[in-house]
């Protein structure tokens, strides 16, 4: 499956690419080691791998950014060390963090980078007549892009991306931090860009369905190609080691699959439907019954494998398991009776407005303690300004908000001092070193002396963050910052939890890792407040809302949302087929009446 020679006739050919980093503390970090690769023109090609893979390196290369420090890069037949701006002029590239200019209007940002790449004033009406039509940006032309919603913002990076028609598109990670209806439309544009114009596009997802849908991927680990070719020949690679496992009466799948990550004969379990997706390493399958979290008479079933189950298959057999987690020091909340709801949270006809914009129209839930509550929406839905409300960064316009018995309208200093919050966008302090963020926000949450060092000491073991600790925050991987946020968050020992999309952009290995430790923190007594554009981590969720346009659309456990969605071809209904049902039902009832009213 590896590339021996130079091809000419491909869009993207290397060989053995090497490329070293040096961090500022010296240290040299191997991005890419002796990486080779083909990409066809006309093909629609994905990179996936853990974080620290060198996929964004692969990309920034391929993109004449960066030079290799040895091997062989030809970009639509252009040496990539010999003519780099050759190479630039041909293709477009949309980074990770795509510079769209906020106090522009959709239109002045087309025009902007229209001029940059010196497009025509005849191709640009032909060009943006194309662009408006198939991202639905027409009817916001005049929209400043910074009230555009998140969706709408990669949409418009995208269309910006592509004012000129390139030969080579190349997007790394286009999807991340956008909710499941935009990232349906985004893939739709994508798919239209390689049937219509014959476009070869080559991203990184963290998203492995996506990769699935893609003609050709490569899986990188450590800056090494582990496997490239069809996703079919990784998906294969878990045929009949894939089953899908019944939890006890009662009991939740998330602890279900915490105890078969103890196992070693498993390389990957997470919850799907009310069920674990389990697989198996090989040669288990003749002993599945002695694997420990299978037995005691649960129902286990064989399901076809797909592209993920191979994909972690393989992460596993290069060591890259995600690692159980330990229970750690967390304060232990005496948990309620599992009968009897003991309410933490309670918010009643919650609003709020930003002048004459409603952004919370009278919402009202309740989460108890130990729970795992759920928020999901598109993005613009109002739910990051619920969110905000609930942490006690912002105050509501009316209604009731009760957090651990504080009334926030009254009360938010003393409440926040039971909270721990992890923003969404990483929000430490990136020069300061991984010892130093832990020092500063323990005497922020008024730790001193002994209880200080011990619980600093717990951050850095229970975070495995211990050979980190002299690093800037700022260079960790993505995993690892999310890491040191989290045990930031908890060194106070909060009752409360909240998480903004925690995971965004996070590879499948530190999702995993992620909801192990939440998991543990919900069976201490520590109640969890999460958003969250993956809805598969829905699944992790106790009882969970929907809401979009600021209303709430559904509330109820997993199992009750997903029975709001039809089944297809006889298969139960996923959290996001039931997400995506949900809002364009909504949405649709929404634009009928006001056609009405019209």
């Amino acid at each position: 499956m590896k590339s021996e020679v130079p091809d000419k006739e491909q869009a993207i050919s290397g060989i053995a690419l090497c490329k070293a980093f040096r961090r500022t503390s010296g240290e040299n970090i191997q991005a890419l080691e002796q990486v080779s690769l083909n990409i066809h023109h006309g093909t629609l090609a994905a990179l996936v791998g853990p974080d620290g893979a060198g996929k964004t390196t692969l990309l920034r290369m391929a993109a004449g950014l960066i030079a290799p420090d040895s091997g062989k890069l030809e970009v639509l037949g252009i040496n990539v060390t010999a003519d780099p701006q050759q190479i630039q002029s041909r293709i477009s590239y949309m980074p990770q963090k795509f510079g769209l200019y906020e106090d522009l209007s959709v239109q002045e940002n087309l025009d902007l980078y229209a001029d940059l790449h010196g497009v025509t004033p005849d191709a640009k009406r032909l060009r943006y007549a194309q662009l408006m039509q198939m991202t639905d940006l027409g009817s916001f032309a005049n929209r400043l892009a910074g009230r555009l919603s998140g969706g709408m913002k990669q949409k418009l990076g995208l269309a910006c991306t592509l004012v000129r028609s390139p030969e080579l598109l190349l997007l790394d990670e286009p999807t991340v931090g956008v909710d499941p209806l935009s990232r349906r439309e985004l893939w739709e544009i994508i798919l239209r860009l390689v049937r219509d114009e014959n476009l070869t596009v080559l991203l990184s997802t963290a998203y492995l369905d996506e990769a699935e849908r893609c003609g050709h991927v490569v899986v990188l680990n450590q800056g090494k190609v582990l496997v490239q070719g069809p996703p079919g020949e990784v998906t294969k690679l878990a045929n009949g080691r894939v089953f899908l496992v019944e939890p006890p009466e009662g009991q939740p799948a998330r602890n279900l699959q915490a105890q078969c990550f103890d196992e070693p004969g498993i390389a990957d379990a997470v919850p799907e439907g009310g069920l674990v997706r389990v697989v198996l390493m090989p040669g288990m399958k003749a002993s599945l019954g002695s694997i420990g979290c299978l037995t005691a008479g649960l129902d286990v079933q064989p399901t076809p494998a797909r592209f993920e189950d191979g994909f972690m298959l393989l992460l596993h057999q290069q060591g890259n398991k995600a690692a159980p987690v330990s229970p750690g020091t967390v304060r232990q909340t005496p948990l309620a009776d599992k009968d009897r709801c003991e309410i933490i949270i309670e918010v009643h006809d919650l609003v709020k407005r930003f002048g004459a914009f409603t952004a919370v129209d009278h919402i009202s839930f309740e989460v108890c303690r130990g729970e795992i509550f759920g928020l999901l929406g598109p993005n613009g839905a109002g739910k990051t300004t619920t969110f905000r409300m609930l942490c006690g960064l912002l105050a509501a316009t009316s209604g009731t908000l009760r957090v651990a018995g504080e009334d926030l309208r009254v009360a938010r200093a003393s409440a926040r001092q039971r909270i721990g919050y992890v923003a969404q966008k990483f929000a430490l302090y990136g020069q300061l070193s991984v010892i130093e963020n832990l020092e500063f926000f323990a005497s922020a949450y008024g730790l001193r002396g002994r209880r200080k060092r011990d619980r600093i000491d717990w951050a850095l073991q229970d975070f495995e963050l211990s050979e980190l600790v002299k690093l800037p925050s700022g260079q960790l991987p993505g995993g690892y910052k999310q890491r040191l946020a989290m045990a930031a968050a908890l060194l106070h020992e909060p009752e409360i939890l909240f998480l903004d999309e925690p995971t965004s952009g996070a590879d499948p290995l530190a999702r995993r890792e992620f909801w192990q430790r939440i998991t543990l923190f919900a069976e201490q007594g520590v109640t969890v407040i999460v958003t969250t554009h993956f809805m598969e981590e829905a699944e992790y969720c106790d009882r969970a809302l929907i809401q979009d346009a600021g209303r709430l659309l559904a509330r109820g456990t997993p199992a009750e949302i997903r029975l709001l969605a039809d089944s297809r071809g006889g298969q139960r209904p996923s959290m996001e087929d039931a997400f995506i049902a949900i809002v364009e039902k909504a949405r649709e009832k929404a634009s009928t009446l006001a056609m009405g009213v019209a």
